[in-house]
C-alpha cells in the first residue's frame, strides 16, 4: 500500500510504525531521506530555494545510493536513472506517471524548455559542439519526453527530466552558481516544485517494496 498523504509527517508516521520490518539496507535509506525531506519542507516554507533544492537533493541520494566503488564503476546518473526505473516498476497505481502528466504543463514543461539547465547548450559554449549539434540535441529531448508521456513510459520520462535536474544538481553543488541568485531563480523554483511532490512519492513506493533489494547504502552505520 502507498500513502495517500505524503507530508514528511505522514511518512514519518508511517516509517516509524513499519520500520521493525524493513530490512536494515531499506530502513537506513528512508530514514536517511526522510530527515533531508524534512530540512526540505521547512527550506520551502522559509521560502529558501537553494537551500530547498539541496535538501531535496540529499533526500534522493540517501534514496537511491549505493557505496561509492558502484559510484565509480558505473557513473552516478547511469546509478540514479536504474533506480528510477526500478521504482518505476513498483508504481503498479501508475502515480508517478500521473504526477509528471498533471507537473507537465507546468514546472516540467518549463524545466524542459529552459536551455540553462541542459548540459549541451554549456557545451556549446565550451567549444565542444556545435551550435546546430546542441539545439539539435534539445530538441530531440523534448520530443523524446513527448513520446514517452504518450506511451506512458515512465522510466524514459523520469530520465530525461532527471537530466535537467542533474545539470541544475551540479551547477549548485560544485559552486557554479551564486547563493540566491536571480539568475537561475526561475529554474530552481521550477525544480522544487516538482521535487517536493516527486520525493515523498519515490520514499512511499520504497517503503511499500520492503521485500525488495536495494543495496547496501553509502556509510552504513558501524
Amino acid at each position: 500500500m502507498v500513502l495517500t498523504d505524503l507530508s514528511y509527517s505522514a511518512l514519518k508516521a508511517y516509517q516509524r510504525q513499519h520500520r521493525d520490518h524493513f530490512p536494515e539496507n531499506l530502513s537506513l535509506r528512508v530514514h536517511r531521506a526522510l530527515s533531508w525531506l524534512s530540512k526540505a519542507e521547512q527550506a520551502r516554507a522559509n521560502k529558501d530555494t537553494d537551500t530547498e533544492f539541496i535538501y531535496y537533493w540529499i533526500s534522493f541520494n540517501a534514496a537511491y545510493a549505493n557505496e561509492f566503488g558502484e559510484i565509480d564503476r558505473i557513473g552516478e546518473k547511469e546509478l540514479f536513472e536504474a533506480f528510477l526505473s526500478k521504482i518505476a516498476d513498483l508504481d503498479t497505481t501508475e502515480r508517478l506517471y500521473q504526477l509528471i502528466w498533471q507537473q507537465f504543463s507546468g514546472s516540467i514543461r518549463l524545466l524542459m524548455d529552459n536551455k540553462f539547465v541542459y548540459q549541451p547548450f554549456w557545451d556549446y559554449h565550451r567549444g565542444r559542439i556545435s551550435e546546430d549539434e546542441w539545439q539539435q540535441r534539445f530538441m530531440a529531448s523534448k520530443a523524446a519526453l513527448n513520446v514517452a508521456l504518450a506511451s506512458k513510459n515512465v522510466p524514459v520520462a523520469m530520465a530525461q527530466i532527471f537530466t535537467r535536474l542533474y545539470t541544475l544538481r551540479n551547477q549548485i553543488i560544485h559552486g557554479g552558481a551564486t547563493y540566491n541568485s536571480q539568475v537561475n531563480r526561475e529554474q530552481l523554483k521550477d525544480a522544487c516544485n516538482l521535487l517536493n511532490k516527486l520525493i515523498p512519492l519515490i520514499i512511499a513506493l520504497m517503503m511499500s517494496a520492503p521485500d525488495q533489494l536495494w543495496g547496501e547504502g553509502c556509510y552504513p552505520v558501524v
